[in-house]
């Protein structure tokens, strides 16, 4: 069988980019919380990525290789900048625009809390709860990211929302 050509390397690629950029880039972005920091980040993700695709690198599962640079460079900011990880106050808008006024400040009130409360867990909590309630990822997905059991998964993220729910009982 013959090797790829670069041209259908980069369509490929091109592909994969087109179908994750907006899930990295919201998963750096609550993670650092600039808009700035997240781009180069998530250009960074894809540049490695691109790099070991075309190299011809075994990748199982493209979300998870993925992710797991992404998790890494941002481990590494956080290393150099030595600064505390904080999640967005431009935390993703979820206000229906058809709500009165009354109702979008309520729900961008509550939406406050969880952000602060959020920010304020273990990190590894606060990461399988991005994945599984705002990217939607599967449970096997993120074991698969995180290298760890789907069990372990399941543990980490009842912990993580028993963390959440009592921060925000106590705030």
């Amino acid at each position: 069988m013959s090797q790829p050509t670069m041209a259908n390397l980069r369509k490929q690629f091109s592909k994969i980019y087109d179908q994750y950029i907006n899930k990295i880039y919201r998963f750096i972005f609550l993670k650092v919380s600039s808009q700035e920091v997240a781009e180069d980040l998530t250009s960074e993700v894809f540049i490695r990525g691109w790099d070991s695709f075309r190299q011809g690198a075994d990748i199982k599962n493209i979300q998870a290789f993925l992710y797991q640079i992404a998790r890494n460079l941002v481990i590494d900011h956080y290393r150099q900048k030595s600064q505390v990880k904080t999640i967005s106050a431009e935390f993703v808008q979820m206000v229906d625009p058809r709500l009165n006024l009354e109702e979008k400040a309520k729900i961008d009130s509550e939406l406050d809390q969880v952000k602060f409360a959020l920010s304020n867990i273990n990190e590894d909590y606060q990461e399988v709860i991005i994945w599984r309630y705002l990217d939607q990822l599967s449970i096997s997905e993120i074991a698969e990211i995180l290298d760890k059991s789907e069990g372990a998964v399941r543990v980490a993220l009842h912990r993580g929302l028993k963390e959440l729910r009592n921060k925000l009982n106590t705030d």
